[in-house]
């Protein structure tokens, strides 16, 4: 019996080494997947006509109903902060998926027109910026439909600047991305 065990075990060991090199062979990597595009193939980029990458029409708000603004600060270990102030919605992480709710949804964050992540708090660490990248944040229902006011959708945009040098876009002054309280 005991010899059976550590067969079984060299046999795991084995096993195991070979299908991790023959993976790598094959060029599988252990780094997961991008939550940002199931479903939508490369059409789902902003550098395309601005409503490929969308769900449906907009959602158009009353003029006034809602402000966006965005700061990205220097991140003191490495990489950038990007931080989101809202005014008029707040971010709704458990109900992304649902039906539009007024008051509520998340926001699509771009990387130089590519779509990288979905933002459903007021903060975001980017590690890899370089300087002139854009950043785009725009604001979208719980149905990922993005939001207007007056056909323009709610988004801002900025430049990574060169440097460690603090850079805002959007309205100015507005409070941190509040999250909804949970339904």
């Amino acid at each position: 019996m005991d010899r059976a065990i550590a067969m079984l075990v060299i046999g795991l060991v084995f096993g195991g080494g070979l299908g991790f090199v023959l993976a790598a062979a094959n060029g599988v990597t252990l780094d997961g997947h991008d939550h940002g595009s199931h479903g939508h193939g490369p059409a789902h980029t902003a550098g395309t006509a601005q409503t490929a990458h969308h769900h449906g029409p907009p959602h158009q708000l009353p003029a006034g109903s809602a402000d966006l603004g965005i700061g990205l600060t220097p991140d003191p270990v490495s990489g950038w902060n990007l931080f989101v102030q809202l005014r008029g919605m707040c971010l709704a992480p458990d109900r992304a998926g649902l039906a539009h709710a007024p008051g509520q949804g998340h926001a699509h964050l771009y990387l130089n027109g590519d779509k990288i992540a979905r933002l459903y708090g007021p903060a975001q660490h980017l590690p890899q910026l370089r300087p002139g990248d854009r950043l785009r944040v725009e604001l979208n229902g719980n149905d990922h439909r993005p939001l207007a006011v007056a056909g323009q959708p709610l988004a801002v945009e900025l430049r990574v600047p060169d440097g460690a040098t603090a850079v805002a876009a959007g309205t100015p002054n507005l409070p941190a991305a509040a999250i909804c309280a949970p339904s």
